[in-house]
């Protein structure tokens, strides 16, 4: 009986040792090469519904940045990074009313909206990333950054001081990088193919945005790709100061809530980077604002879906072959 045990247990171990070697791993760290550039594409799409005093009032917004990035500087674990914005693509529609920007065509437009987000095209900053833990320690520009918008429109500078504050600009920069954890993860393993990354976004009279994300590691696709999937949930506070800092309205309440989450990052291992990203979020809940000592509740109702493509070559300055049309044929002779 116990050589029986023995032959068994030897079977166990033959088929459960294959298995364990067969776990998939992979090292995702990022990679920098000074001087070599990277760009990326990211694209946001938002479907916001509001009832308001029983009024449906529908939005959506598409907008498409374009970036650049460039090591600089490699200071042991510290790295500097300049980040440009290279264009700015803008669609929105609220209940009917329609405002486009298209950075990337020739256009003679002055309005307000327009001369501000030409404002934004050319802007650079300098980000300087902790590579240990891959995250924002500094940017600078901020100051020239602010004073380009303020010249396009000075009536938002209250607003634009409070909520582009450095603090503020570092954490909306360090969701680019923290998703990669930089180190090896096994797919399946609760310790090493899972982990989690904690944000929070401080928009002064907005409010707040605190964001937990989990990541798990999923193995490879069939392009060698490494791929990791995304849950998020978000978690909305109303602003701490009752003053609205040169906003028409006041939040005065707030139960907002993530009611779905869904995301996938693909990493390229060989270039160290993302390749490309997708994000798909749903918040649900009611706010009560204050318009002139007027409270209204608003019920509200928002998808968001964002995509990330990063390329060697700017996107902006790739153009379409020029395809020469045929010559008409000649005409049949007449009989």
């Amino acid at each position: 009986m116990s050589s029986v045990r023995w032959i068994v247990g030897i079977a166990f171990v033959a088929l459960v040792i294959p298995s364990l070697g067969a776990q998939e791993k992979s090292t995702i760290k990022w990679k920098f090469e000074k001087e070599k550039t990277f760009y990326q594409k990211v694209v946001t799409k938002t479907v916001q519904k509001m009832k308001v005093t029983g009024t449906d009032i529908n939005q959506e917004q598409n907008q498409t940045f374009f970036f650049s990035w460039t090591p600089v500087k490699q200071d042991g674990d510290n790295w500097e990074l300049k980040q440009k914005i290279e264009g700015v693509i803008l669609n929105i529609d609220i209940g009917g009313t329609k405002v486009q920007h298209d950075s990337t065509k020739e256009s003679a437009s002055t309005t307000p909206l327009s001369d501000f987000f030409k404002a934004l095209v050319g802007t650079e900053f300098l980000v300087t990333i902790n590579t240990k833990d891959m995250k924002v320690t500094k940017i600078a520009g901020r100051e020239e950054f602010v004073k380009k918008l303020v010249n396009s429109n000075p009536q938002m500078q209250p607003l634009l001081d409070k909520i582009l504050s450095e603090k503020t600009m570092v954490e909306m920069a360090e969701p680019t990088f923290g998703a990669i954890p930089n180190i090896e993860v096994t797919k399946g393993d609760k310790e090493k193919g899972t982990w989690k990354r904690t944000t929070s976004l401080d928009m002064g009279p907005i409010g707040k945005y605190d964001n937990s994300y989990t990541y798990t590691y999923e193995g490879q696709d069939e392009k060698k790709m490494d791929k990791i999937s995304v849950k998020a949930d978000l978690v909305y506070t109303k602003p701490v100061t009752s003053n609205a800092g040169g906003l028409p309205f006041k939040i005065d309440s707030a139960n907002i809530k993530t009611a779905s989450s869904n995301g996938l990052i693909l990493f390229d291992a060989a270039k160290g980077r993302i390749d490309r990203s997708s994000m798909s979020l749903k918040i649900t809940g009611d706010l009560t604002v204050d318009i002139g000592g007027q409270k209204t509740k608003i019920e509200l109702e928002q998808t968001q879906e964002t995509g990330v493509e990063t390329m060697d070559v700017n996107p902006i300055s790739v153009k379409a072959p020029t395809v020469t049309p045929s010559p008409a044929p000649a005409p049949a002779p007449k009989p």
